[in-house]
């Protein structure tokens, strides 16, 4: 984290007020310049002397023009300028009063405000050293005067008293100045402090899954995180722009959510067909109201309840392995030794053939649900749908004896890539089609067909068999456990496949079904989104 360096912010600063100090010159300078040009002096100014003090005004004038185009190009050094500048002005100023009337003139309240400028721009021993130049130049000019017998009697009491004055001018501007100073630290101090926090919340902010959105009261984005930047599709710097603009599905939520605040959740379609789950957070802030906003990606969400399910699933079904496989095997083998001790036209003997094949039957719906629990997370990786599709067509026309008729691939996605577990995919598509094979009456068998949403631009692997279709009172618990039609089937093959599906953030529906077949389609998250570790 880059730390914050205040001295920059001070030298400008100081640069400034040198700034301000050298108008106040100019003005002051200008000023008499005007009334010297129009003849209208006041008395005293310029009674003994007054081409001196034209020349001394003029000179002052162009003085201080210099010093402007000095501090702009800040040359020489910040205390050079100020302590030359200082020095001219007791120059000038004793000058223009030795043209005057002396202390009398007024001038010497000049003197007072040079020396507490000098101390408030360099604080420290140096501005009472302004202090007592200026005192040496007031009490030398009384003295210069007496001695060149202007004034008989020199008012040297009148000199040390404003000789006293710049003392303790100096004295309470420097104390001024250092304590602004300190005031100045502190401020770059807590300005830090409040820099390295929001740096260190935005950081926090960044890491989060879950994507936050901040708006202010005119719903323009004040802060976005990256995990909110990709669920909405919003460009690099989105900082400031309008949500209405930007997101329209999110302004809608939001005039909802403010029609009924107390509604447990919300949820929208985003870009890309993704569903995002809301959650929207009052933050008070004087007259505006702004926004928190959290959003969740749902098919993420699924995951992470499919991996917690899973997990649960693994401890149970080993906690009943044992349970249940060691007197299925005792039933299993007992049976078998009595199937030997009979005659195989027996009645007894068919009795022995169900028990041995309902041992089957159960020995593989334990092995169907421990493999779900010995799956473990998905590991995704980018493959080339068409490609992956294409290799599994031909396995399965090997391993079932199938011509090239029978099992039919169209695509539509020759290029498309998805984020998925390889060997989850053929998992699911071996289900499904496993499935499809039992019930298809007429060639091809299947048909895989591979494509991307015309609306949602998301790909997905349509598997059609040709089968009579799906009864009405049975869709509803197609993806039930346990669930079947077929009396020597599981109920597991659909179950398993769609909890693949969730765990690799796609899902798995019945499409369409009727007599002429059944579609099932398994659709993919959009290619430019990566699934989260769960």
């Amino acid at each position: 984290m880059n730390e914050f360096d205040p001295l920059p912010l001070r030298q400008d600063t100081n640069w400034r007020a040198l700034n301000y100090f050298n108008g106040y010159r100019l003005v002051v300078a200008a000023l008499f310049v005007a009334l010297y040009w129009i003849g209208q002096l006041p008395e005293p100014l310029g009674v003994y002397d007054s081409r001196l003090f034209g020349v001394v005004v003029h000179g002052y004038l162009a003085a201080g023009v210099a010093a402007f185009v000095l501090v702009a190009y800040r040359l020489p050094r910040y205390k050079l300028q100020v302590s030359g500048q200082v020095l001219m002005d007791v120059v000038a100023i004793t000058l223009l009063m030795y043209a005057s009337d002396g202390l009398s003139s007024g001038f010497g309240m000049l003197l007072v405000i040079v020396v507490a400028g000098g101390a408030l721009l360099i604080p420290g021993r140096i501005g009472i050293l302004f202090a007592a130049i200026a005192a040496i130049a007031v009490l030398g000019h009384e003295i210069y005067l007496h001695l060149q017998r202007f004034y008989p009697q020199p008012n040297f009491t009148h000199a040390g008293f404003l000789g006293m004055t710049f003392f303790v001018t100096a004295y309470i501007s420097n104390t001024l100045s250092l304590r602004i100073q300190v005031s100045e630290a502190l401020a770059a101090q807590r300005g830090l402090d409040l820099q390295n926090l929001a740096r260190l919340n935005e950081y926090i902010v960044q890491q989060l899954q879950s994507g936050v959105l901040v708006l202010d009261g005119n719903q323009r984005i004040t802060l976005i995180n990256e995990a909110a930047r990709s669920l909405l599709a919003a460009p690099a710097h989105s900082v400031g722009l309008p949500v209405p603009e930007l997101a329209p599905f999110l302004a809608q939520v939001i005039r909802e959510w403010r029609a009924a605040p107390n509604l447990p959740a919300l949820s929208a379609i985003g870009p890309g067909g993704t569903e995002v789950q809301l959650s929207i957070l009052r933050l008070p802030s004087g007259a505006n109201e702004n926004l928190l906003i959290f959003l969740e990606d749902a098919a993420e969400l699924r995951q992470r309840a499919q991996q917690m399910k899973l997990a649960s699933l693994g401890r149970l079904t080993a906690s009943i392995a044992h349970e249940v496989r060691n007197p299925l095997g005792a039933i299993s083998h007992a049976s078998q030794l009595l199937s030997e001790s009979l005659s195989p036209e027996g009645k007894e003997r068919r009795l022995t053939s169900i028990i041995e094949e309902n041992s089957r039957r159960v020995n593989g719906m334990i092995e169907s649900v421990l493999s779900i629990s010995r799956r473990g997370r998905a590991q995704p990786q980018a493959i080339h749908l068409h490609e992956q599709v294409r290799r599994f067509a031909e396995e399965l026309r090997a391993r079932n004896s199938l011509d090239a008729e029978a099992v039919v691939l169209q695509s539509e996605a020759a290029e498309t890539v998805v984020q998925l577990d390889p060997d989850q995919l053929f998992q699911i598509l071996w289900n499904l089609c496993e499935n499809g094979l039992r019930y298809s009456r007429r060639a091809p068998l299947l048909t895989l067909k591979c494509g991307t949403g015309a609306d949602s631009r998301r790909p997905f692997v349509e598997v059609i068999d040709t089968g009579s279709g799906v009864a009405a009172e049975s869709r509803e618990q197609l993806f039930e456990p346990f669930f079947t039609t077929e009396p020597k089937g599981t109920g597991l093959g659909l179950y398993i496949a769609r909890e693949l599906c969730e765990a690799n953030q796609a899902v798995l529906q019945l499409a369409w079904t009727g007599a002429t077949g059944t579609c099932f389609r398994i659709t993919f998250m959009p290619p430019d989104r990566r699934p989260t570790d769960s």
